[in-house]
């Protein structure tokens, strides 16, 4: 029989994060900090619209782009918020989480042989969705030195006459580096330079701690040449209920909407009704949830220190990327004997993108007492390990 599959997918590597997962599944006492998912619940208010849209028998079809209601308050909260405007008739899409979004624009807006830019370390389905889409990813490698932020002589040097399309991760997953706007205006004049497109992945856009978030989109010049990603997982702890969405041009919109039309129908309805009621009332549950991120983030910084682990601050999403070059070990080594020693788990860099090698994601979405006893036992392995080499 011949090889039912086809070969562009046996060629993509599985998430480099899973394998972490399962060993933790299978341990008893293991405390995981390596999944990226708000310890929350979705607030209470936003759970009895949804459970109000099933009681009521809101069970239907959307519209293919999502509720009206819905369109409209994503259109207020990105006016509001980041000062980018969108007709949310046509310019405004509805999606099964910011990943169908960011799979669906790729293929939306490349043709075979384009490429398209990553930096990384950076999430894990850019690159896949990128080949899947017929595209090639060109892969920046972004520095520590420069606290991981893609400078526009970055971006300048790996443009060729083949590249389309820039990604652009920021806030970003897992170094949680930001982008400010004196970065982003620099970047600007590169894009509109060499006549590129950005998508421009926001989903951690309300979770920044230093200046407030600047979308690329907003910057003169670059709201026709962007989609903006977003949704409300990590903002509004509303992970489980699937629901994100793309905004930007009509142009690409439109043809975004084709693909999710034959691939999704629409995003989950009772998801929907929920998101308008997040939207509409949770300003300030998303305020609370910030500060409190905020909080272990400083805790987490200064408990680096004491234990004597390098890492550059970052100001955004609810990741910490410590470097662990140190210690003589690759990213998969450190990270396994501290998951069989102490039972701790975090994900190696190098799930990321190979520049992650010698770094560790640790995500602080979990409560403090949690954070505290797994700092713990991080710095007696760190003890134990720290004249090996």
């Amino acid at each position: 029989m011949r090889d039912p599959l086809g070969s562009t997918v046996q060629k993509i590597k599985p998430s480099g994060i899973r394998r972490f997962f399962d060993l933790v599944s299978e341990m008893t006492d293991a405390i995981s900090l390596g999944v990226g998912e708000p310890d929350f619940d979705t607030p209470w208010h936003v759970r009895d619209e949804g459970i109000h849209s099933l009681n009521i028998g809101r069970t239907f079809y959307t519209s293919n782009a999502g509720l009206k209601e819905l369109k409209d308050e994503i259109s207020l909260y990105l006016d509001r918020h980041y000062d980018i405007s969108y007709d949310p008739t046509d310019e405004i899409l509805v999606t099964v989480g910011g990943s169908e979004a960011i799979d669906i624009a790729l293929r939306a807006m490349l043709d075979p042989g384009d490429e398209v830019i990553i930096p990384q370390p950076s999430y894990v389905s850019y690159e896949p969705c990128a080949v899947l889409a017929g595209g090639v990813p060109v892969i920046i490698p972004l520095k520590e030195e420069n606290e991981f932020r893609l400078t526009a002589k970055e971006l300048k040097e790996a443009v060729t006459e083949k590249t389309k399309v820039l990604v652009l991760p920021f806030p970003n997953n897992p170094t949680g580096a930001i982008m400010e706007k004196d970065d982003l205006e620099e970047i600007a004049k590169v894009i509109v330079d060499k006549d590129l497109f950005v998508i421009s992945d926001e989903i951690y856009s309300a979770l920044t701690y230093k200046n407030d978030h600047v979308s690329i989109a907003s910057l003169p010049g670059m709201w026709d040449r962007t989609i903006v990603i977003n949704g409300f997982s990590k903002s509004h702890a509303m992970t489980g209920w699937r629901l994100g969405y793309a905004a930007g041009p009509e142009r690409i919109i439109s043809q975004m909407l084709k693909i999710h039309q034959f691939a999704i129908m629409c995003a989950p309805t009772t998801s929907q009704y929920a998101a308008v009621d997040a939207l509409r009332d949770g300003d300030g549950d998303v305020e609370m949830m910030r500060d409190e991120y905020n909080g272990r983030r400083r805790f987490l910084m200064h408990r680096f220190r004491e234990m004597g682990l390098e890492c550059f601050e970052p100001y955004g999403a609810f990741y910490v990327f410590p470097s662990i070059k140190k210690f003589g070990m690759t990213s998969e080594e450190f990270a396994e004997k501290l998951l069989t020693e102490e039972k701790v788990a975090v994900v190696p860099g190098t799930a990321f993108g190979d520049c992650g090698e010698g770094f560790l994601r640790i995500s602080y979405a979990y409560s403090l007492d949690a954070l505290k006893e797994a700092l713990l036992r991080m710095e007696r392995f760190i003890t134990n390990h720290k004249d090996i080499k």
